[in-house]
């Protein structure tokens, strides 16, 4: 899924590949982050999973995964290396940096269950493992500074971009696309206001990239409602101050 046309005559444009998990988080966001990278190319790869919790991806080989996705991306349209300008990557947290005693154990959870103090879930080894995958993965991409030989950043939304975006928790496929248009909607036209919602709201971790990262992990904060996407507008839009 993309937002504009990766054909030849695009080819002098950069391309800004933005790596997301879901086809909601691409509606959200295409049309103002195009907005705001006037005269680049913003294609948004939609994962259709979570890659840092994915059955054989871990620190060892989770920036090869990746670069394998921006490269046969490449090749199918026909772009080399100098196409691209940078590679942003949007993950959810998933309370992933919690104490394991904070992941309770609820039988009648069909799927976990989010809360600001915990999770609870039907199987709670199961998702201690998950979450210890996923601190890996995302340790490791964090502290990447390329991918492919392209920028490479990788921004949190905690717990999750429904949670960040529109403050709700556990929403269902429905919900999630329902929000989504109607946040593109508001958005759209105003990139501005876009960028302000994210940099200066009481959710925004504007301190450096690395300690933002930090804070992250400390206490229950991936479960709480922080973003530290708002380091990567603020360099698209310098103007832009937390």
């Amino acid at each position: 899924m993309h937002f504009g046309k990766p054909v030849n005559c695009m080819a002098r444009k950069k391309v800004v590949f933005v790596i997301v998990e879901g086809p909601s988080d691409e509606t959200a966001l295409g049309a103002v982050l195009s907005r705001l990278y006037d005269g680049r190319f913003v294609y948004l790869h939609v994962m259709r999973k979570d890659i840092t919790t994915e059955k054989g991806v871990g620190p060892s080989n989770i920036v090869s995964v990746l670069g394998n996705v921006v490269r046969l991306y490449a090749k199918e349209n026909h772009f080399v290396k100098s196409h691209f300008q940078e590679i942003i990557h949007l993950v959810d947290m998933d309370g992933a940096y919690i104490p394991d005693e904070n992941v309770a154990e609820d039988a009648g959870c069909g799927k976990p269950l989010y809360c600001l103090d915990q999770i609870r879930t039907a199987n709670s080894e199961g998702l201690r493992l998950r979450n210890l995958q996923k601190r890996q993965n995302l340790d490791r991409l964090c502290a990447q500074a390329s991918i492919w030989g392209l920028p490479y950043h990788v921004y949190f939304m905690s717990c999750n971009l429904d949670h960040v975006l529109y403050d709700k928790l556990n929403s269902t496929d429905a919900e999630k696309e329902t929000d989504s248009y109607a946040f593109a909607k508001r958005y759209k036209d105003t990139p501005a206001a876009f960028v302000e919602f994210l940099t200066d709201s009481a959710f925004s971790v504007m301190d450096s990239y690395p300690g933002s990262w930090d804070f992250i992990r400390q206490d229950l904060h991936s479960l709480e409602r922080y973003t530290n996407f708002g380091l990567c507008l603020r360099a698209v839009v310098p103007s832009a101050d937390a």
